[in-house]
């Protein structure tokens, strides 16, 4: 479906009192302190967000999942959905294909639909982690970390296959994800697995065609307890240095042990160039795939501190991804969420006073630096991200106008009220 944009405006129209009110607040609050809100406004305004294709759908647990009404039956549909949330808050425009749950069947008319909701494509994501029907070998013990060869080989020729298949839709990525591991001492040799995930690695980086680079994500635990091939970020690190400069790490944010400093990896990443990837997500344990920003929003902005400031010196920019997945918000309506939360933590970082963060670093006055970042955290910026949401295009508050519209209404009425979405 296509957002009335007649309707759109109409709703904006009415919210448009209050948010001028608000934009004005901000814009004297920045200008005290030297801030050009233009300036802030134009980065937002450039900042996408690929969508993955597998986030449409209800998500849920190993345990069950609770399929909501108006899902998207197929990768047609993606399209459209994705499309919806572009055109409301016109900061989602790409989609992250997973392969084979997506597989186009005719990649021009995928294009043009695409192309009919201002769409690209963003990186193309393998699927090592599950056997497919008819595969005639199982990746219950490893896939490219197998001990049998002829389970490598085919675990290769799927991610040869995803490379076709992105290069047809305009890629320029592949993202690796393992589940390999061991969940047992002794199950399985440590050395002899890495080996052999660097070999099949080094196999697929041979035929990344020119300008395309390979993403090594990384996991502590799950599927496997006892041990993962791809642990953390040095493993990922170690991984892409060996393969060369075409490789580089993905950083999914749900991937790391509680309390791990994220932010000091994201910088130590930037700094050696190889931080490739980008996958958003909130958690409190682990892998929770929860809304971004819902739990932990100042460690959204500190990472987005390390990233605008590496931003900043160079042009090179991380692939940007949401990775969630749970069984309790209308998916649409979590994106639109994480989007904002992503949003706000940028224009956050943007505010930051970097002359004077650097002299309460180099005088060692861990006080004042600790206030020149609070004091961009606790600015309210959301005037400012949906001004340039209205300023695109987009939707001042893309939830109210998402329920307003009744979208997810008109999708159950299009779809049905009990179908799941492809992939899950």
């Amino acid at each position: 479906m296509h957002i009335d944009k007649n309707r759109l405006e109409k709703l904006n129209k009415e919210r448009l009192p209050r948010h001028q009110r608000l934009l004005e607040l901000s814009m004297a609050h920045l200008e005290g302190q030297g801030i050009d809100m233009e300036d802030v406004v134009k980065e937002l305004q450039a900042f996408q967000m690929a969508i993955p294709s597998w986030a449409l759908g209800t998500g849920g647990t190993r345990f069950g999942r609770f399929a909501g009404g108006g899902e998207p039956r197929d990768l047609q549909e993606k399209i459209a959905d994705v499309g919806v949330l572009h055109a409301l808050n016109q900061s989602s425009g790409a989609i992250s294909l997973h392969i084979p749950w997506d597989v186009p069947s005719d990649f021009q008319a995928i294009k043009d639909l695409a192309r009919s909701y201002d769409l690209v494509f963003d990186a193309v994501n393998s699927n090592t982690f599950q056997d497919q029907p008819g595969q005639p070998l199982s990746y219950k013990f490893g896939s490219l970390s197998h001990i049998s060869a002829d389970v490598r080989a085919q675990a290769i020729e799927h991610n040869l296959e995803v490379i076709k298949i992105g290069e047809q839709l305009g890629s320029k990525a592949l993202t690796v994800w393992l589940a390999d591991g061991s969940s047992f001492p002794g199950q399985h040799s440590f050395r002899t697995a890495f080996e052999n995930t660097l070999d099949s690695l080094q196999s697929i980086y041979k035929h990344l065609p020119t300008g395309w680079s390979v993403f090594i994500e990384y996991k502590p635990y799950e599927p496997n307890f006892y041990s993962m091939v791809i642990p953390d970020w040095g493993t990922s690190h170690l991984l892409a240095s060996k393969l060369g400069p075409q490789a580089s790490c993905l950083v999914d944010l749900g991937h790391h042990l509680p309390n791990t400093n994220i932010e000091q990896i994201v910088a130590i990443l930037m700094m050696e160039g190889k931080l490739g990837g980008f996958h958003f997500n909130d958690s409190k344990y682990g892998d929770d795939d929860l809304t971004v920003g819902a739990l932990k929003p100042y460690q959204l902005f500190l990472i987005f501190n390390e990233l605008v400031d590496d931003m900043k010196n160079t042009a090179s920019r991380p692939s940007w991804m949401i990775d969630a997945s749970h069984n309790l918000k209308d998916p649409m309506e979590d994106l639109l969420q994480s989007i904002e939360a992503i949003l706000i933590a940028y224009a956050q970082a943007l505010l930051v006073d970097r002359t004077k963060l650097l002299e309460a670093q180099q005088a060692n006055d861990a006080t004042l630096a600790q206030e020149v970042l609070q004091e961009a955290y606790r600015t309210d910026v959301r005037a400012l991200v949906a001004e340039a949401r209205r300023r695109a295009g987009g939707a001042l508050s893309p939830i109210v106008v998402f329920r307003a519209l009744g979208i997810r209404n008109t999708l159950v009425k299009e779809r049905g009220s009990s179908v799941t979405s492809t992939g899950l």
